[in-house]
Parts: structure tokens; sequence; C-alpha cells
């Protein structure tokens, strides 16, 4: 079975340091990329864009934004965790905000990590190798 990464980001740069630093880790067999929180409610649940999508074929773990359009991360994660088809879904925040209100509201949401955005792609690359512990990898 592959091992598949939704990356929720609304940032193109951040989207292609993530996406460069995903597969030099090695850490997935397939990356998907969603651009908003609506898009990736779309995927989860398969609507929208994802009609008919295979929904018991879900990530290995969910990289998500706090900060995006449409729907933000913390929408998001309460979605997931509401739906039992997604609530032991893993979901790792990446993200700029270093407020320790966000860390808390992200950890009582229940979220399994806390990554800050990248400051540089060398800790960051460092930093992906522990997603490891999500994919099996």
């Amino acid at each position: 079975m592959s091992k598949i990464i939704l990356l929720v980001e609304d940032n193109a740069d951040d989207s292609i340091i993530t996406l460069r630093a995903l597969r030099k880790a090695r850490v997935a067999d397939e990356i998907i990329v969603a651009r908003n929180g609506a898009e990736a409610l779309d995927y989860l649940f398969g609507t929208g864009l994802y009609e008919g999508r295979d929904t018991s074929i879900m990530p290995a773990v969910v990289l998500l934004d706090l900060k995006m359009p449409k729907i933000d991360g913390f929408e998001v994660l309460q979605r997931i965790r509401s739906s039992a088809a997604t609530k032991t879904l893993p979901v790792v925040i990446i993200t700029t905000s270093n407020e320790e209100k966000d860390i808390k509201r992200s950890f009582d949401l229940g979220a399994n990590g806390y990554l800050p955005k990248p400051v540089d792609y060398i800790r960051f690359a460092e930093d992906v190798k522990q997603l490891a512990i999500y994919t099996g990898s």
C-alpha cells in the first residue's frame, strides 16, 4: 500500500520548500497538495473536485497550515476530529505562528505535532525526517 501525505498549504513558496524536503526525506510515495482548507476537506471526504475518490484510502499524515483562505487550519482540524472516518488521522501543524495560543489551540483540537514553517531548508529537512514516525518510513 502506498503512503500518501496530504499537504495543506496556500503559500506557493512554502509549498515548494516543503515538497522538496518531503521528497528528499522519502517519507511518502505520493504527496497531494491542497491549496486551502476547503480543498483539503474535499480530498478527505471525497467531495467537490474529489467527488468519487476512494475515501477508504487515507493519507498517512496531514501537514496542515493554520492561516489559509476560505477555511482555516483550525476548522479543518476540528472537522477531521469530528468525523469517525478521519478522527484518528495524524495531523501535524506546519505554520509560521509561534504564538502560544495557536500552539495550545492546535493541541486542544487534537493535533499530533506542531512544526514551525521553514526558516531554512536544511533545518526543515531535518524536521521532516520526524514524519517517518507517522508514515512508517
